[in-house]
């Protein structure tokens, strides 16, 4: 084996965990979520706890940005080499016969997805540090509930959740199955697999729908 070819595979196994990696954040991510739904007090004590705890803004949050930035670098530089590589020019491509459209157009959904999570980070992240370095606020535990709902009140705030939500189940369907393959996982258990990535891409996302439309449609009245 050749060592661009060494290489490539390297790149996919990394792009690979880095994805496991965040879809483990999504599920933990949507189930305090959830908790805003269920209940507020539980939702704020989790807030609290994620964003006061040191090791959760210390080591998981570094962590968690980097497998970000990881994975999205990754798929740009194989999109790259994918593209150099085909011999046949992409206006002979018949890529509808060849491969589904998600599959097809992973960049693109990872692209929109990667715009949501800066309008995201903006949201939450920057405001929560802002909050607490910046205007060095004082603690408060019970913020989290009215600040979240108060971010799904504009409808186009709201739109922009559901739209890339909905691009985050197509860009799951296809990548979380592919990163299993990716690192060589093939046997007896590869169609389970195969069936509970699908079953994830399509609940989790419609789970955070659910969320945005949810407090939007119930405000909170003052």
């Amino acid at each position: 084996m050749s060592g661009i070819a060494k290489t490539s595979i390297a790149r996919k196994v990394i792009m690979a965990l880095s994805g496991l990696f965040l879809v483990l954040f999504l599920a933990l991510h949507v189930t305090i979520n959830l908790s805003s739904v269920i209940s507020p007090e539980t939702f704020n004590t989790w807030s609290h706890f994620m964003g006061y705890n040191p090791v959760v803004q210390f080591l998981m949050q570094p962590i968690l940005i980097a497998g970000v930035i990881v994975h999205f670098v990754m798929g740009i530089v194989l999109e790259y080499q994918n593209n150099k590589a085909r011999n046949v020019k992409y206006v002979k491509y018949k890529g509808g016969a060849n491969a589904p459209w998600v599959s097809r157009n992973m960049i693109v959904t990872g692209l929109v997805v990667l715009a949501f999570l800066g309008l995201h980070f903006y949201d939450f992240w920057v405001h929560e540090m802002a909050y607490k370095y910046v205007e060095a606020n004082p603690e408060d535990p019970t913020r989290y509930y009215a600040e979240t709902v108060e971010k799904f009140v504009p409808f186009w705030r709201t739109a922009i959740y559901v739209v890339s939500f909905v691009l985050l189940s197509l860009h799951l369907w296809h990548g979380f199955a592919s990163s299993f393959q990716s690192m060589g996982i093939n046997n007896k258990y590869s169609p389970a697999i195969r069936n509970f990535t699908r079953l994830y891409a399509i609940v989790v996302p419609l789970l955070f729908v659910f969320i945005a439309l949810y407090h939007h449609l119930n405000p909170i009245t003052h």
